[in-house]
């Protein structure tokens, strides 16, 4: 049995944010709050501790009270390296991970994606989401992953192959699908944002 107190929760606050403008994301506004406070919210219940993953602004984002943790890899090379130095300091059996900018994300995400590794004694579950056209997409920065996997992600990385999907094609993983794609909305603009703020006043 996977139980809340075997989680470590990862929030990627890494990326350079282009599309904003370059602006760091988790510290974004959202319903006059910083991003990452909605997915700290979210997360803290499902977890035992949080690690924050940040490559600027250490100053704001640790006065949450997490370890902040950079990237080792360099060049911004986006979540897998967020996963690899999140691995490195988690001192529980199992990592949760999230981007810093879905404020909505599921608050039962722990819940089925424990229950999917349970199923099948996957080494990595991910989150998938379906649209209302009955549409499927991986949403693979969502995952629970053992943290015995670091030894694998960094012998991935040395080939110098950044895809996401194609580490997990690597391991013994699998997917839960949610129903509500909306869980899973991000900020990648200024109209993204405001968007998603109306839709979750």
């Amino acid at each position: 049995m996977i139980f809340t107190k075997d989680i470590t929760g990862l929030i990627l606050a890494g990326g350079r944010a282009q599309r904003m403008g370059g602006i760091d994301k988790g510290l974004i506004p959202f319903h006059g709050q910083p991003l990452i406070e909605s997915t700290i919210a979210r997360l803290k219940p499902q977890t035992q501790t949080i690690l924050i993953n940040a490559n600027r602004n250490i100053t704001k984002y640790a006065a949450y009270g997490y370890p902040v943790v950079m990237d080792e890899a360099p060049d911004f090379s986006g979540p897998l390296a967020g996963f690899s130095v999140g691995l490195k300091f988690c001192k529980t059996p199992y990592l949760l991970t999230s981007p810093c900018d879905s404020p909505l994300l599921p608050k039962n995400l722990a819940e089925l994606l424990i229950a999917e590794m349970e199923r099948g004694d996957f080494q990595l579950v991910y989150a998938s989401s379906k649209e209302s056209d009955g549409k499927v997409w991986a949403q693979p920065v969502f995952c629970l992953m053992r943290s015995n996997l670091q030894d694998s992600l960094n012998q991935f990385l040395k080939t110098g192959n950044l895809k996401i999907d194609r580490w997990f094609q690597e391991l013994h993983s699998s997917t839960v699908i949610f129903d509500d794609p909306q869980t899973f909305a991000n900020v990648n603009t200024p109209e993204e944002l405001k968007a998603l703020e109306e839709a979750s006043s």
